[in-house]
């Protein structure tokens, strides 16, 4: 068994922008070499998420639209959430949302191939209130 290991280095914009993934993770299969295995996916920081979607705009604003009503950015009852009240800070509903989506997805690779559906791409999300610089580690295991 082989691992194989990439690192996408991804500037964002923050405020739930979607990125799609699929051409980082191609590079990372090319260099890899290998026909079959697993592809982990992990995005460091706790303001982001990995997960899969069809990247077209209806769906990511659909997405991003759900997100917002799910985990809104000001709590709709009022006040602040615990966590920007015990550290003096504004990215709460980041960390919630990222928490619901969770940091890491495992797809199977056949014959060089990623497992998706045929509108399935992998992609990014960065929920932070603020422009970063994102790193996403790939694991190839063949």
């Amino acid at each position: 068994m082989a691992v194989h290991s990439a690192l996408l280095r991804l500037q964002t914009s923050g405020e739930g922008e979607i990125i799609d993934l699929s051409t980082g993770l191609a590079s990372a299969l090319r260099s890899a070499g290998v026909s079959d295995g697993v592809v982990t996916v992990f995005v460091t920081g706790s303001t982001a998420a990995v997960t899969t979607l069809e990247y077209e705009p209806g769906g990511v604003q659909d997405l991003q639209e759900t997100i917002e009503r799910l985990v809104p950015r000001r709590r709709p009852e009022g006040g602040d959430y615990a966590h920007n009240t015990r550290n003096h800070d504004d990215n709460a509903h980041a960390h919630v949302r990222a928490a619901l989506l969770g940091p890491s997805l495992s797809i199977p690779l056949v014959r060089g191939s990623l497992v998706l559906g045929t509108w399935q791409q992998v992609v990014l999300i960065d929920f932070d209130d603020r422009p970063r610089e994102r790193s996403v580690h790939v694991q190839i295991v063949a």
